[in-house]
């Protein structure tokens, strides 16, 4: 399974951002997909996921201002980021995993990009 992340970039405090991630295969019939983020000399930690039911969950800090989706005829899923804060700042990357109770665990996931920057500056 190959993911390709894009629409990462520098923007201001309060802007916007659409992150995409394009898996070019599908392993497993149940799935789950995810967004984690690492900043310098921090862990990996989730932000958002979604599954093949449409189920999603987000962590605290993004609920209402970050919308995970996916275009299954398109095999990809989005990340939109409004109101971006300078905590915002990170290395995004996509994961792909099967459906399951770990999904908010990067330890969950099989498969991942290559990661897509992300700046919020003051």
């Amino acid at each position: 399974v190959q993911l390709v992340e894009s629409g990462g970039g520098s923007v201001q405090v309060g802007g916007s951002l659409r992150l995409s991630c394009v898996a070019f295969e599908f392993t497993y019939s149940s799935y789950c997909m995810g967004w984690f983020r690492q900043a310098p000399g921090k862990g990996r930690d989730w932000v958002a996921v979604i599954d093949s039911d449409g189920r999603t969950a987000y962590i605290d800090s993004v609920k209402g201002r970050f919308t995970i989706s996916q275009d299954n005829a398109k095999n990809t899923v989005y990340l939109q980021m409004n109101n971006l804060k300078p905590e915002d700042s990170a290395m995004y990357y996509c994961a792909y995993g099967p459906s399951g109770g770990g999904w908010l665990r990067p330890g969950w996931y099989h498969y991942w990009g290559q990661g897509t920057q992300v700046t919020v500056s003051s």
